[in-house]
């Protein structure tokens, strides 16, 4: 089975064909510059809507220029990333957009060494595989299904009125290609970061296994650390609960918890229960925290300070709403995790609700808050308008299904990669199909 992977999309593509590649006929190799002009691509003095790049052979790859990374996150950059399969370039609007096709298990094998490192344990990387082919092997279903609708079904939604703003960013809004490259879907940058013998290991071990729970593949989410507590499905997305997307403790107990009451998700985030993710070891931080990555210190326990002027413009800027000046950032309901749902903006001119959780999230940083589990104090407070804002808050990430950190710290301490499956997805069943 294939998989095709949106990688970049620019106005003018700089490719680099590191062996010889079929197309239409005849051989290509070596620097390609591809342009977009109006609705068509111009590449060797010719107009194109679709050009096809095939490897002559299996080990054949590709390089491209500027892709970008870490999309919309403090640590964007751009980066040359290398590529095997085919190369097809159409027009996506007014610019070129690269597609990587290629088999699913060399995919797996990228993106377990994009998201996880060389170091990580061998049943960390077994739970990763399988969560990472079901969740692909789930948006490729979907992705036809939607082909086959005419796109008209599309996941990501929003509820907007006069006085709420609420979005949910999901997954299916891919009309050209089944899933993307970054965050947005799961961290591919082919043959860029290399996969080591342990990652082969680990995708050929679990081969065609997939979570399943009531027949169907499960809906596999995860993140990088979930502060001690997992959120249910609905809380995030659309409400559509997953039986197997359940909000409990991060720890050997893994008992349901519940922090949607303002009072206890207050002394949970103030707090630092034990829980798997709680971790400063290096050793097992190294396994999921690639070098940008660790370019975030804290995210068990984390704190946000924003001064009056800082907030309103950035929180105006981003909303594109003029609230004036900022009163009040006030809980108005919370996921069983404590991660805020829905949150009331209080300013001087506006008063508006944001939700749910990455909306919340990028209101109220220059990329994305760490998370949406958070407290808030107002200091200095001058005729009714605090002067300071201090967010104190729990785990980076949504929070929902395998929280990456936990993981790790679960597989040095000797947990199978069924033990770790079965922990963050609790009811699915692990299911060999065929691929």
């Amino acid at each position: 089975m294939n998989i095709s992977v949106g990688i970049v999309a620019g106005r003018r593509l700089s490719v680099l064909l590191n062996a010889p590649f079929s197309v239409d006929g005849t051989i290509a190799e070596g620097a390609q510059e591809v342009v977009a002009d109006g609705d068509e691509m111009v590449w060797r003095g010719k107009r194109y809507k679709q050009i096809d790049f095939l490897p002559t052979a299996e080990e054949g790859s590709f390089s491209i220029d500027d892709v970008v990374i870490g999309v919309n996150f403090h640590w964007e950059r751009r980066e040359r990333q290398t590529f095997r399969g085919e190369l097809h370039l159409v027009m996506n609007g007014d610019k070129v957009q690269a597609i990587n096709r290629l088999p699913l298990e060399l995919y797996l094998e990228s993106v377990i060494s994009s998201e996880m490192s060389a170091t990580s344990s061998l049943e960390l990387l077994k739970a990763h595989a399988v969560i990472s082919r079901s969740w692909a092997l789930l948006k490729c279903a979907e992705w036809g299904r939607r082909e086959a609708e005419n796109n008209s079904r599309k996941a990501d939604g929003q509820m907007a009125s006069e006085d709420k703003i609420i979005k949910w960013y999901d997954h299916d809004d891919h009309t050209l290609f089944d899933v993307c490259a970054d965050d947005h879907c799961q961290r591919y940058q082919g043959i860029t970061r290399a996969a080591n013998p342990h990652v082969r290991q680990a995708v050929e071990a679990t081969c065609g296994e997939v979570l399943m729970s009531g027949g169907e593949v499960c809906d596999a989410r995860f993140s990088k650390c979930c502060g001690g507590a997992m959120e249910e499905f609905q809380s995030c997305w659309a409400d559509e609960p997953k039986p197997y997307l359940k909000s409990l403790t991060d720890d050997a107990a893994n008992v349901p918890i519940d922090l949607s009451d303002e009072a206890a998700a207050e002394r949970w985030i103030r707090s630092a229960p034990d829980a798997f993710c709680s971790t400063h070891d290096k050793h097992v931080l190294r396994q999921v925290l690639n070098d940008y990555d660790q370019e975030t210190p804290d995210f068990y326990r984390w704190r946000v300070e924003y001064g009056q002027e800082q907030l309103s413009e950035l929180v105006g800027r981003k909303l594109g709403i003029d609230f004036g000046q900022i009163v009040d950032l006030q809980p108005v309901e919370r996921g069983r995790s404590g991660r805020l749902c829905l949150l009331r903006i209080v300013g001087t001119k506006r008063t508006i609700v944001v939700g749910k959780e990455l909306e919340i999230r990028r209101a109220l940083s220059e990329s994305h808050l760490y998370s949406s589990a958070f407290v808030v104090d107002k200091e200095d407070v001058l005729d009714g308008v605090p002067q300071r804002f201090v967010l104190t808050g729990a785990g980076w990430g949504h929070g929902v299904g395998l929280c990456q950190i936990g993981a790790a710290v679960m597989g040095e301490q000797g947990y199978s990669y069924k033990e770790i499956l079965s922990h963050y997805y609790p009811g699915a069943t692990i299911n060999r199909i065929g691929i």
